[in-house]
């Protein structure tokens, strides 16, 4: 068991219950995480949590990590980017600790110490904003190999355990500044549910449970049809507006909240009214929104397609390709050019046969430009390349990304579209070569 302390009261009473057993023994490890947001008094947390793991005779492990930094870059709020960089250095480390062990990283767990508290502001933070009846739900017990054993204890209680064993903590002055809306809530709206039913805590957590069985179920159902009407690739998903349109409009808000969250950890936390929105431009082909977190929705022929790079335009540098020989595309995949014989002359979009009889010892392969024609195999007179982009459905933004094989001033294939005519493989060529591409993750 990983146990995640930041030095506040309830992971240290978690790290106490972890120490005297009360949650079976297992081999313990403490990784703390110093963001690096409140200067000294951070890297004061940072000495209290080493101190208190001697004490305590468990091996600790602080990892220090600009958040602030890494939200900026990345375009998140502070809890977002915390919670992104806890995460990933606590499966990092679990992963290692495994290894080390020898046992499959499946078997390791990561302990939080959320509890029914930060459960309940939870919820009320996601009904304010809009969220669906899965995000109501709020922290759930388990999720992976997250673990929450603290996620039915109140708060108050676990402070009352730490006295009893005259046990000290940190305290984080940001978590009483009412700016911040988590603070807020439960400054003020907390206290006032309390006063309107003082067992509303439990009630509520009956609730959230209830929330949380049924999303459970109608999640599992929406992973599948995530899973089979969407294609995830590059940095984006791409919804298939046929197959979603066969959906009732509640399994379909949950597949795009469910494709979303696959692909995007940040998507998770996406408000009701943005799933909406997809949902109602799955069936507007020129739909277009920004959403949160940098992310962007567009309609792409017959795809809804969700990206973090939008209509990023992506373009290939020049590279030769030697006959034979192999052309590294970076992220537009690869060609490779393999001699073959005039009797070898199936094909497909990306792979053809060529006569290379008149071409030197290579190829070019770069994007297409303007101006650029050919004459499509099979076809009378020439046509532009940007006219069978268009033709072949390739967005816009990919086309950049799609090779243009070339002999001088010739064109001899667009790659994954049509091959030239004019190096038609006749019976009596000289030497017959394959060219075979290889989509990357940008071209696919």
């Amino acid at each position: 068991m990983l146990a995640m302390v930041s030095g506040g009261a309830d992971s240290v009473a978690m790290l106490w219950l972890i120490a005297e057993g009360v949650f079976g023994e297992r081999p313990v490890r403490v990784l703390h995480i110093n963001h690096l947001l409140r200067g000294e008094e951070s890297d004061a947390d940072e000495s209290f949590v080493r101190a208190l793991c001697d004490d305590l005779s468990i091996e600790c492990r602080s990892v220090r990590y600009d958040v602030a930094r890494f939200a900026s870059t990345d375009g998140l709020n502070l809890e977002d980017a915390g919670r992104q960089v806890r995460y990933r250095f606590a499966d990092e480390e679990l992963d290692a600790w495994c290894g080390e062990l020898r046992v499959r990283p499946q078997q390791g767990r990561i302990a939080v110490a959320h509890t029914l508290d930060d459960r309940i502001e939870t919820f009320f933070m996601r009904a304010i904003a809009g969220s669906g009846t899965g995000a109501l739900s709020s922290i759930a017990h388990a999720r992976g190999r997250v673990v929450r054993p603290l996620l039915d204890c109140e708060r108050p209680a676990l402070r009352d355990y730490l006295r009893e064993r005259n046990a000290s903590w940190r305290e984080d002055a940001t978590n009483a500044d009412t700016e911040h809306r988590r603070a807020l809530v439960r400054a003020e709206i907390l206290p006032a549910a309390e006063r309107l039913n003082p067992g509303f805590r439990a009630s509520l957590a009956r609730t959230m449970d209830l929330l949380g069985d049924d999303d459970a179920l109608l999640s599992r159902m929406a992973a599948g049809f995530a899973r089979d009407f969407t294609e995830v690739a590059s940095g984006e998903v791409r919804f298939n507006r046929e197959w979603m349109a066969s959906l009732e409009r509640t399994m379909a808000r949950r597949t795009v909240r469910e494709a979303l969250a696959q692909a995007f950890p940040e998507a998770s936390r996406l408000e009701a009214a943005h799933i909406e929105a997809l949902v109602d431009g799955l069936s507007v082909e020129s739909f277009a929104r920004d959403l949160p977190n940098g992310l962007r929705a567009f309609g792409e022929y017959a795809t809804l397609v969700v990206s973090r790079a939008g209509n990023v335009a992506y373009r290939m540098a020049p590279c030769l390709l030697s006959l034979p020989g192999h052309a590294d595309l970076g992220p537009c995949g690869d060609i490779t050019a393999e001699c073959t014989t005039p009797d070898d002359v199936a094909g497909s979009t990306h792979s053809i046969v060529i006569d290379a009889s008149d071409v030197g010892s290579g190829l070019i392969v770069d994007s297409a430009v303007e101006g650029d024609r050919m004459r499509p195999f099979g076809m009378e007179g020439s046509r532009k390349l940007s006219d069978l982009l268009i033709d072949a459905k390739v967005p816009r933004r990919r086309r950049g990304c799609i090779p243009v094989v070339r002999d001088g001033e010739r064109i001899v294939w667009l790659a994954g579209v049509r091959m030239s005519e004019e190096y038609r493989v006749r019976p009596d060529a000289k030497r017959v070569v394959r060219l075979t591409w290889t989509e990357g993750d940008v071209a696919g």
